[in-house]
């Protein structure tokens, strides 16, 4: 097999399984906040827009007091108008086991011209609310474009159906690792020219978009029930889709001339990616300037920044975080570090044994669609952090000093009730500034999960709950949505 190009770390001045979060989120036994929400910069502060919310996931603005919210659990899309709810637009019959639910929300970059709204959520087959994990179809996440009448939400298509079902062999049934955020970009391109980008999580598979060109159990055996470890509509998981707002393939696509060599089933699905290899995201956003960026959870190590470039594989399952740490991921995973406790990788068909010894077999063993480049992340943490949403700052809102940086939410409240952290980046946002010397390098070495040493520098708020979306308003202020505390804040800075 052909060694994919591999994009060594920019200079680097210059993140648990993702699969508890929103479940623990959820949850009664979620520990309690102490004290509200707060920025640790004292020239800004916090104001909660509105409260009472099941769980949600993420907003849209459909004016400066005006917002859609998405319900994780209860699959209604809310109507919010000067913190008050008005009412719900729209109610889908959600299956919310795990990670699953109403996930994603994206208006039409026309909008309200073009009056479509994107929504990313789990069906059930019973037609009802529930989180029974087996009450979902094989494609049970799915896209769909509604339209907008100004008091709510109508059908209009389906865009995409995805792999949502987890029931493996010798191993507890899940419904994890879905992904499920959705946005239209590049920023300041005409609305005709921006595509919608979808991210899907692994959803537990082990074939070639999770970089076993064979599956894990070698040539000619599949990779599950379903078959595999091809690309088929049942295996088009662990990475980042790109598609015309219709639903159609752009042509444009890093892998849209390999696809269609390939042919059938999965030379169409090979079509629709921009970038694979990933475990799982609950972050996906565009820099002011046009930049793709994602977060992806790791197992116990290596959660990652990444920037998304066409055609990038980011190299899960072989590798997490700098190739260059490949021994550090291969210890942390087999239980052989610090933390013996840790191990698995999730599913038993590929074993953290498995991991290469060297950053060369890791390299060689990806694998290679045709125009493919490995990149190395930005920016990690050496022991899972569980970070969730990502959001820039566009414009100067909260001041000049956080102007086009980047903002992430947390997964879980057992650090700091939640924290923020904030990344300074350059003028192009394509490189990670950092003050901390200790960050040099492009990785935390934090001593254990939810442990956040070497990232004193990066904390901007705390008690902010589990942050499922961050967006900067109409108003030029950021707003973060926190599931586990049902409401939205709004940072701001005083004046």
């Amino acid at each position: 097999m052909k060694r994919l190009r591999w994009r060594p770390r920019r200079s680097a001045t210059a993140l648990l399984v993702a699969a508890l979060t929103l479940v623990l989120a959820g949850a009664a036994g979620v520990r309690a906040q102490v004290g509200g929400p707060r920025a640790l910069d004292p020239n800004l502060d916090v104001r909660t827009v509105t409260a009472g919310l099941s769980q949600p996931t993420a907003m849209a603005f459909l004016g400066a007091s005006d917002m859609l919210v998405l319900e994780k659990a209860t699959g209604r899309v809310r109507r919010v108008i000067d913190g008050v709810i008005q009412g719900t637009v729209l109610d889908l019959a959600v299956n919310s086991g795990s990670e699953r639910g109403l996930l994603g929300i994206a208006l039409h970059p026309a909008f309200p011209r073009n009056p479509g709204v994107y929504l990313y959520w789990t069906e059930t087959r019973s037609g009802l609310d529930n989180a029974v994990l087996s009450d979902t179809t094989l494609l049970g996440n799915r896209v769909d474009r509604f339209v907008w009448d100004g008091s709510s939400l109508r059908f209009d298509r389906n865009i995409i159906r995805l792999r949502a079902i987890q029931q493996d062999a010798g191993q507890p049934e899940r419904g994890n690792h879905d992904g499920g955020v959705i946005t239209f970009g590049p920023p300041g391109k005409k609305a005709k020219h921006q595509k919608l980008f979808i991210v899907i999580g692994d959803v537990g598979r082990r074939g070639q978009l999770q970089n076993l060109p064979d599956g894990p159990f070698g040539p000619g055996v599949p990779d599950d029930q379903f078959g595999g470890p091809e690309p088929d509509d049942a295996h088009l998981t662990g990475a980042i889709l790109r598609l015309n707002d219709d639903g159609s393939i752009p042509r444009d696509n890093p892998f849209f001339r390999v696809g269609g060599k390939m042919g059938g089933e999965v030379g169409e699905n090979v079509q629709k990616i921009f970038a694979y290899g990933l475990r799982n995201s609950f972050g996906l956003a565009f820099h002011p300037r046009g930049r793709l960026w994602d977060e992806q959870n790791g197992d116990d190590s290596f959660t990652e920044l990444n920037q998304v470039e066409p055609g990038t594989n980011m190299g899960w399952i072989q590798v997490m975080g700098p190739v260059e740490r490949i021994s550090q991921f291969k210890q942390i995973e087999t239980g052989q570090g610090a933390r013996p406790t840790y191990r698995g990788l999730q599913q038993i068909r590929w074993p953290p044994e498995r991991i290469a010894d060297s950053e060369e077999e890791a390299l060689d063993r990806l694998f290679d669609l045709e125009g493919s480049e490995y990149s190395d992340p930005e920016f990690s943490w050496k022991y899972e952090v569980a970070p969730a949403a990502i959001g820039f700052m566009f414009g100067r809102g909260l001041g000049k000093e956080y102007e086009n940086d980047l903002f992430v939410g947390a997964a879980r409240t057992v650090t700091r009730g939640g924290h923020i952290f904030h990344f300074d980046l350059n003028g192009g946002g394509n490189r990670i500034k950092v003050d901390d010397n200790r960050l040099e390098d492009g990785v935390a070495d934090n001593l254990d999960k939810n442990d956040l040493t070497e990232s004193e520098s990066l904390l901007f708020g705390e008690n902010f709950g589990v942050g499922t979306d961050i967006e900067t308003g109409p108003n030029g202020n950021l707003f973060v949505v926190s599931l586990s505390n049902g409401a939205i804040y709004e940072i701001f800075r005083r004046r």
